[in-house]
């Protein structure tokens, strides 16, 4: 709590505070009190510590109310004025100074446990359990936590994570975890603890365990995400404020133009791959001219098509799991792009698990029936959620600017428009699922999958198989229909 003094009249309760607190670190708990004004008063107030230069904020009581300012104002602690990475000691103070996180834990703060698991490229996370509640802190640093301050990253990126968590929590409730608390001066969001059971799904791949759900529950959540926030159902007005807002997180899309698109077809310091093994193959990428046509024309498709609100990094350590619960988490790079980037980077990251299978294979378990229910998953959730998007789409045709009824204005012409729609998602899908698969090989950020392979020379046989079923993906996928053709050509190449 800052320096303060309070004093109450028949129709209000003034507190007075140093000037640099900002309105939002202003809480008022009961309702019917309201903020009325802040005014500067610049003379000094003398506290019972030193004398400062404060100013007095009113606050009205209701007619009549005999209640004390006591119960009714807190304050945030004025450490907090600006970023700074909080540690295990710094976030309890923080906590205690944060109404929206303190009550949570029904403010029995002591004895608290907090645990930093922040295992990702880019943030801090800290796990903070209580005797009465619990939540998770996440904090962006102004760097790329896996490599350092030598390559800066805004912090501004927690701002779009939380307002893309608050909408795609809006439009998949079940599937996306609630937001408790944003700050954007310390680039801080307070969400939902998934407690245990829940796993990061690219931790359970690796472990071979089995989750009969999770083709119905991301076919969902990306059906109801993309659909609802694209111009099948938006108007133009409205997609293009929102495309607007968004267009503020253009360094991490600058981020991944640069390690997805650009950097595994280059000679980049940030590359690396599994030495010796894989050094031919790094280089055969960066001579593939044919791939490289095709990877400039997904760059193109990522930079310049906002179709809908994606997650952006939809990859598996972005899901959480348990056998019956599927959550979506981390959209830091959220931005309305292409739909085809969600979905590609879903699929891509399974049919790596996929590849990954025969490097943790031992004797008591080959994995070959694990590898045929990763196919099934595969080919389930884009056929769910071809099937759901197209479901939402007839439930509203009337509401989107993209396919006016007025024009489409037959069955018949509205199923050819539908039919196109998909083919052409399916091939996005596919290139980009694919240029995110090369990018985790060969480029700066590789996945557990295949890093858990402590067997070198076993780790690059699977990468190269994965490697080798990207490009062909990447630079052959007009030529797929459907899934099916699709999930045929990877147990061709195996």
């Amino acid at each position: 709590m800052p320096q303060c003094e309070f004093s109450t009249s028949r129709n209000a309760v003034s507190i007075s505070l140093c000037p640099t607190t900002k309105p939002d670190q202003v809480h008022c708990t009961n309702p019917s009190i309201q903020v009325s004004s802040f005014i500067h008063l610049f003379q000094p107030l003398h506290t019972l510590s030193s004398n400062k230069n404060l100013f007095t904020l009113f606050i009205l009581k209701p007619p009549n109310s005999n209640v004390t300012h006591h119960h009714h104002l807190q304050v945030f602690n004025m450490a907090f004025s600006e970023f700074k990475p909080l540690d295990d000691k710094s976030l309890v103070e923080y906590i205690k100074a944060t109404p929206s996180l303190s009550s949570k834990l029904k403010d029995h703060l002591d004895n608290l446990t907090i645990k930093e698991v922040g295992d990702g490229n880019l943030n801090f996370v800290f796990i903070v359990v209580g005797s009465h509640g619990s939540f998770v802190i996440k904090q962006a640093l102004p760097y790329i936590r896996c490599i350092g301050e030598s390559w800066p990253m805004t912090k501004e990126r927690a701002y779009f994570e939380a307002l893309a968590l608050r909408e795609h929590g809006r439009l998949s409730p079940d599937h996306v975890p609630e937001v408790y608390h944003f700050d954007r001066t310390m680039s801080l969001i307070g969400m939902r603890f998934l407690e245990p059971p829940h796993i990061i799904l690219r931790k359970g791949l690796i472990a071979g365990t089995e989750y009969p759900l999770l083709a119905d529950h991301m076919s969902d959540y990306m059906a109801r995400t993309l659909f609802y926030t694209s111009l099948v159902y938006h108007n133009t007005t409205d997609h293009k404020k929102a495309v607007a807002e968004f267009c503020g997180n253009a360094e991490l899309c600058r981020h991944t133009e640069q390690v997805v698109f650009s950097d595994p077809y280059k000679v980049s310091e940030y590359n690396r791959w599994t030495t010796p093994y894989l050094d031919s193959d790094a280089e055969a990428v960066r001579e593939d001219n044919a791939l490289k046509l095709e990877v400039a024309e997904l760059k193109s498709l990522f930079c310049e098509r906002a179709q809908a609100l994606i997650h952006g990094d939809l990859h598996t350590g972005s899901v959480m799991v348990t056998p019956d619960s599927t959550q979506v988490i981390d959209p830091e790079f959220a931005f309305y792009g292409p739909i085809g980037f969600d979905i590609g980077a879903f699929l891509g990251n399974l049919m790596l698990a996929f590849f990954a299978q025969d490097g943790h294979a031992d004797e008591q378990n080959d994995r070959k029936a694990y590898k045929a229910w990763i196919l099934r998953v595969i080919q389930n959730t884009w056929n769910l959620f071809q099937r759901k998007f197209i479901a939402l789409w007839d439930a509203n045709k009337d509401t989107g600017d993209a396919y006016l009824p007025a024009i489409y204005n037959t069955s018949e012409l509205q199923q050819l428009v539908q039919d196109k729609f998909i083919k052409d998602l399916l091939h996005d899908t596919l290139g980009f699922g694919a240029a995110k698969m090369i990018r985790r090989i060969v480029g700066v950020a590789h996945v557990e999958d295949f890093e858990s392979i402590s067997d070198a020379n076993k780790r690059a046989g699977c990468e190269r198989q994965a490697l080798e079923f990207a490009k062909l993906i990447l630079k052959e996928r007009r030529k797929f229909q459907n899934i099916g053709e699709v999930v045929s050509a990877i147990q061709q190449i195996q």
